[in-house]
């Protein structure tokens, strides 16, 4: 049976350890979440018929709704052990630093990693650690604070890494992987310094302009609720719009989350990847913002390095085709979710609120 655990409080890894001992299913939540949503997610894993092998169940709700809970065999997370721990660098006798919450798949994934002869997690970032396993935010957060003789590597995952994130970081001696991966397929594709390639174990495929991945680590399925993972025999794909150029994977986000403006489609990623090379823009995230009759008007929340004005209209103008140039644009922090992933339906509150400053630029 599943067992839910609050990610709050000392001793998480001997209560997990207990739970596998016992021959049950750990599922963490997040100390954080209201009451309503805990109870909705203790219910459904209390109605949820397991697969054999049912060893670990993790929590994903992508960048929007309700959470839903991913079943994992065993092996589907241990057969990458090896292969991470020569990202991280680092082996039993070491630390690694996990700032993400226990209910994010990647931390859970370390705590697991750790019961099997890992490193030995810490909850939080430190001076200490030898590694890091975590989101851009989290790097970007080790290096402002200026203190961390230990570290050696860094593997971060949940979203875009900037490069100059990494040259930063590689200039004060880390050597960093940044990788591609899903809740339900586990590790895709790494990307050591030249490009996303598929991670050892893995094999890729485009079909019709949507990624499917081969691999010993993707997810048994669902409890309750489906999502968007899919299988075709032995390959299984989640929705992500990609394509393969000389090996190297470029993603191009779920279909679902294309923009439809007047007779154009926008591939928000596309246009983020534009953004975030201007200079004084640390982040960015595009969304379409309704408005009848062109169906959505292609917005843009920028997440500014300082104070200073940002002159981003003759960079999106040089780089980006008139339709999938932000019409209305917004400056502020870019809302995440617990595991450091953008938020773009909550983006999208946001500004409909009020919530954010509109962006007046030249």
């Amino acid at each position: 049976m599943i067992v839910p655990v609050s990610g709050a409080g000392p001793g998480l890894l001997e209560r997990l350890h207990g739970i596998r001992e016992a021959g049950d299913v750990p599922l963490v939540g997040d100390a954080r979440w209201p009451k309503a949503q805990w109870d909705a997610t203790v219910a459904a894993a209390a109605a949820a018929e397991l697969p054999d092998g049912t060893a670990w169940a993790t929590l994903t709700s992508g960048s929007s709704g309700a959470p839903r809970i991913v079943l994992r065999s065993a092996e589907s997370w241990s057969d990458s052990f090896a292969a991470v721990s020569g990202f991280l660098d680092a082996g039993s006798g070491d630390t690694v630093a996990l700032p993400a919450p226990p209910a994010s798949s990647l931390t859970l994934f370390s705590l697991a990693h750790s019961l099997s002869g890992g490193p030995r997690p810490v909850l939080r970032p430190t001076p200490e650690a030898d590694a890091l396993h975590g989101t851009p935010q989290a790097l970007r957060a080790v290096l402002d604070a200026g203190s961390h003789p230990r570290l050696r590597a860094a593997l971060i995952g949940g979203s875009h890494l900037d490069p100059a994130l990494r040259r930063r970081a590689e200039a004060a001696g880390i050597r960093v992987s940044a990788y591609y991966g899903a809740a339900e397929l586990s590790f895709v594709a790494c990307d050591e310094g030249e490009g996303l390639r598929p991670f050892p174990g893995v094999e890729l495929e485009i079909r019709d302009g949507e990624l499917w991945v081969r691999s010993p680590y993707v997810a048994s399925g669902y409890a309750g609720a489906p999502g968007p993972l899919r299988r075709d025999g032995a390959w299984a794909t989640v929705g992500d719009r990609a394509a393969l150029d000389d090996g190297r994977l470029r993603l191009l986000g779920r279909a679902d989350e294309a923009i439809l403006s007047a007779s154009a489609t926008i591939v928000p990623e596309e246009v983020e990847a534009v953004l975030r090379s201007i200079p004084g823009v640390r982040d960015a995230i595009v969304f379409g913002l309704p408005r009848e009759p062109v169906g959505a008007l292609v917005s843009a929340l920028l997440e500014l390095e300082g104070d200073a004005p940002v002159d981003v209209r003759p960079h999106a103008a040089a780089q980006l085709a008139p339709a999938h140039r932000p019409r209305r644009w917004f400056a502020g922090q870019i809302p995440r979710t617990a595991s450091g992933k953008p938020a773009r339906a909550e983006a999208v509150r946001q500004v409909l609120a009020g919530e954010v400053q509109s962006l007046v630029i030249r």
